[in-house]
């Protein structure tokens, strides 16, 4: 029992570390911005402070415990997308930058939808006993709308505040019925796309070399895709962990747990 309480302390200081630590990062972070005049810049690390907040305010609102590990990538992840991505530009100077993080939130996401339905399943109370399988495909699932959800908040935020969080992409070929001068349904194919000009008020000029602008789609499959991804590996160890706790118990750190439901089992 000792022992426990001593592993628990640990770990409870390394998540107050890390948490003091990238506080202060963005702290410093807010301050050179401010310097700059970069409001936008400013009110995102305000934001991230607030996000900061969430693991705490979800731990006691909603009774669960949070693992120290869990607890420590969701820090990470809010300073890897809002201060490294955005403010440091990231996104723009490392390429899988975007990939890595969508990859990390389908992941996540199916830890917290697994542990949700693991939870219920395992209580006396809850008579409805779902398989291992099932559990696996509602984590899986969770994790999949939660990505579609977050896809439509940026398509939202580009479309009526004119932000690129749907990364557009320079692509050299086209294929579209659109061009199809018969308005048949059969698409015209255009290859080695050299560059496109954009005309617009003003008679203003705007040449985009080596291809045309691709607005947001491909940025947008690309996430979903690593979102199933990442889903998919939780989901199968997931499935395994219920089959076999104790060999797979190392998934432990990533599932919140409820605070009563601790204390009973």
């Amino acid at each position: 029992m000792k022992k426990e309480n001593k592993k628990e302390k640990k770990q409870k200081k390394t998540n107050i570390t890390v948490y003091l630590i990238l506080r202060f990062l963005v702290i410093l972070c807010m301050v050179e911005q401010a310097l700059k005049g970069n409001w936008h810049s400013v009110a995102l690390c305000f934001l991230t402070l607030i996000l900061f907040t969430l693991p705490t305010i979800a731990s006691r609102t909603f009774k669960v415990n949070l693992p120290t590990t869990l607890e420590i990538i969701i820090y990470l992840f809010i300073f890897s997308a809002e201060i490294l991505g955005e403010i440091q530009n990231f996104y723009g100077v490392f390429k899988h930058w975007d990939t890595m993080l969508h990859t990390l939130n389908g992941f996540l996401s199916a830890a917290i939808g697994f542990s949700l339905i693991d939870i219920l399943n395992r209580r006396e109370k809850f008579h409805i006993r779902m398989t291992p399988l099932f559990v696996a495909l509602v984590a899986f699932c969770f994790s999949m709308t939660i990505g579609v959800l977050w896809e439509f908040f940026e398509f939202g935020a580009d479309r009526y505040f004119n932000t690129d969080m749907q990364k557009d992409r320079i692509v050299n070929t086209v294929s579209s019925v659109e061009l199809n001068k018969e308005n048949k349904n059969d698409p015209v194919i255009i290859n080695d796309i050299n560059k496109t000009i954009i005309y617009s008020g003003d008679n203003k000029e705007t040449v985009i070399q080596n291809g045309y602008l691709d607005i947001g789609i491909n940025d947008t499959m690309k996430d979903l895709i690593v979102n199933f991804i990442g889903a998919i590996v939780f989901s199968v160890l997931g499935f395994l962990y219920i089959k076999d706790r104790d060999e797979y118990k190392f998934i432990e750190r990533f599932l919140p747990v409820m605070k009563k439901f601790k204390e009973e089992s």
